[in-house]
């Protein structure tokens, strides 16, 4: 599975569908404006909301939090003993763990769960500068779940180098 994100869709208080190869709107990004923390919600067509996530307030480092029906999914925040900057931890609900690593700032990496490829995130695929492909590889991968990861890596990433 395949799916197109857009760039501005970090943009927030602003609206952006995440299509699929064939150009079907398949994901709704709600940016939420005018909060205390970065916030977003990822909603199917028919606008449920498939995961929340948002910035953890207090934290050493910073870190994104994704939820499932008010109930914890995933905490994402760079690896502490990691030499290379574009290197982060998944860490699940259940216990388990995804590895992000690559040029996270180029959109060019992947999604690991206990070394097998999960997705690989890549503009190298499109024409379109301001839009990069998400391929998910593995068909009992959860798209929403990796979709949320892409996002939140790389508004990490992008925050950290402001910083």
């Amino acid at each position: 599975m395949r799916f197109l994100v857009y760039d501005r869709l970090l943009g927030f208080g602003d609206d952006y569908w995440i299509e699929d190869e064939r150009g079907s709107k398949v994901f709704l990004v709600d940016g939420k404006a005018l909060r205390l923390r970065d916030t977003w919600e990822l909603k199917d067509t028919q606008g449920r909301v498939l995961v929340d996530i948002h910035q953890k307030m207090l934290a050493l480092r910073d870190t994104m939090v994704l939820q499932r029906a008010g109930e914890p999914l995933a905490t994402i925040r760079r690896k502490r003993l990691s030499l290379l900057r574009n290197h982060y931890r998944v860490s699940l609900a259940d216990g388990n763990e995804l590895d992000v690593s690559g040029k996270i700032l180029d959109r060019e990496f992947a999604v690991e769960y206990d070394g097998e490829l999960l997705a690989v995130i890549s503009r190298r695929w499109l024409t379109l500068r301001d839009t990069y492909g998400v391929d998910v590889v593995r068909e009992d991968a959860d798209p929403a779940l990796l979709i949320a990861v892409a996002v939140c890596v790389i508004h990490l990433a992008e925050k950290e180098r402001e910083d």
